[in-house]
């Protein structure tokens, strides 16, 4: 049986956690001074929106009746405990006054950010605690963010607040001195947080448009940050060029439409000129770092005019200059399907093949449709189809899901 509609309540309030959770967190914080405290607060407020806005109606300002309630919760918790600060990790120590925070940090979201990127914590650790503790993302959304298991991600972050815990690692935003050492896992969330809102894991829709809005304005404040620096700078181009193409990713219908079927005359022209002039600047610096070369890749998509004009051999060559330096399994599996479209499916599937036993990619579906794709072409249709089974198996996004089951059924009869 289907499941009944949220009520227009429940639907207001998980919208609110999706687009004001950072927002009420980081407001959060600035009473609390500890993430843990704050978090349970802002998760009373939401639990209490549930009841109050049911008889009074949903106010005109969710976000902020969120910010009031979790900030009023806050107060309370301290005036009843002024003896000891059980939660932690401390975000400020108690001789640091709010006036010596920098004042260049120009956001609360971007301030909460790099206090919890803490030097104290393995960059794994850190960027996944942000992600959920911070950009509100679940577990099991940071877990396929990281390609492991969501037990595995649950252990992870809760290791990670027991070594803040026992270690008493203190907690406070960080000098600009500071920011340098933290800069990397701040630019891996900011990734992640895009990444993840590009293509939602799971869910009706292809994107969740309220993350990729928060990763660009993310972004865009780490340029004026630190506008030298060639990640920020390298990111912030790749989330220009690949965000340029969301008007063309669906159909009127809400189809997904793959890049060599769309329609570039949709694509945000002003985004790709901006995105390429911060890619060129990026790959100034050298070596290029891994989001220059990410910017670069997708600035040949974007500047091409057509699916068939791309420069495929240039993009499996920055494919291996990426993967020199940073040789994660998606980035692997990319290269494999560039290979396929520069030098034919058959080289593709065999590139493919070679990361079957890649323990990361073994619930990964993409790795599935790759092969699925190949094998179609190849006229290879009884193994096209168990992969396109596979790919949906992997697969928890409806439209996503939707694409691969048509893909399945066109295949002619083996």
């Amino acid at each position: 049986m289907p499941s009944a509609p949220a009520s227009p309540v429940a639907a207001a309030v998980a919208e609110a956690h999706r687009r004001e959770w950072a927002y009420v967190l980081a407001a959060t914080v600035r009473v609390t001074r500890d993430i843990d405290l704050a978090e349970e607060c802002v998760q009373d407020s939401y639990a209490q929106a549930l009841i109050t806005w049911e008889r009074d109606g949903i106010p005109g300002r969710p976000g902020a009746w969120l910010t009031t309630a979790s900030r009023n919760r806050a107060l309370d918790v301290l005036r009843r405990d002024q003896t000891a600060r059980k939660y932690l990790p401390l975000l400020v120590e108690e001789h640091v006054t709010e006036l010596e925070e920098p004042s260049d940090i120009p956001d609360d979201r971007l301030r909460l950010v790099f206090t919890c990127c803490h030097p104290g914590l393995a960059t794994q650790a850190q960027v996944a605690l942000t992600l959920r503790l911070v950009c509100g993302l679940t577990t099991a959304e940071v877990a396929r963010a990281f390609l492991v298991a969501e037990p595995t991600m649950a252990a992870r972050i809760t290791r990670a607040k027991k070594k803040i815990s026992t270690a008493r690692i203190p907690y406070r935003v960080p000098s600009t001195a500071d920011l340098p050492e933290r800069i990397e896992a701040v630019l891996a969330v900011v990734n992640l947080l895009y990444t993840t809102g590009h293509t939602a894991p799971t869910g009706e829709a292809l994107a969740r448009t309220d993350l990729v809005a928060r990763a660009l304005d993310l972004s865009r404040m780490l340029r004026e940050l630190l506008p030298h620096d060639p990640g920020v700078i390298g990111l912030l181009a790749l989330i220009l060029l690949t965000d340029a193409r969301r008007a063309a990713r669906t159909d009127a219908q809400g189809r997904l439409v793959l890049l060599p079927d769309q329609d570039r005359s949709l694509w945000n022209r002003q985004a790709i000129a901006e995105g390429t002039a911060l890619a060129r600047r990026a790959l100034r610096h050298h070596p290029p770092g891994k989001y220059a070369l990410m910017a670069a890749i997708a600035a040949i998509h974007s500047g091409s005019p057509s699916w068939q004009a791309t420069d495929w051999a240039q993009i499996v060559a920055l494919y291996d200059l990426l993967a020199a330096i940073w040789s994660s399994p998606v980035v692997r599996l990319n290269r494999a399907v560039a290979v396929g479209f520069a030098e034919g499916p058959l080289a593709g599937l065999a590139a493919l093949d070679k990361l079957s036993d890649e323990p990361q990619l073994a619930a990964y579906g993409y790795l599935a449709a790759a092969r699925a794709d190949f094998l179609s072409k190849l006229g290879r249709v009884h193994e096209a189809r168990t992969a396109y089974s596979e790919a949906l198996l992997l697969t928890e996004n409806a439209v996503e899901r939707d694409f691969l089951d048509q893909r399945m059924r066109s295949l002619p009869d083996s």
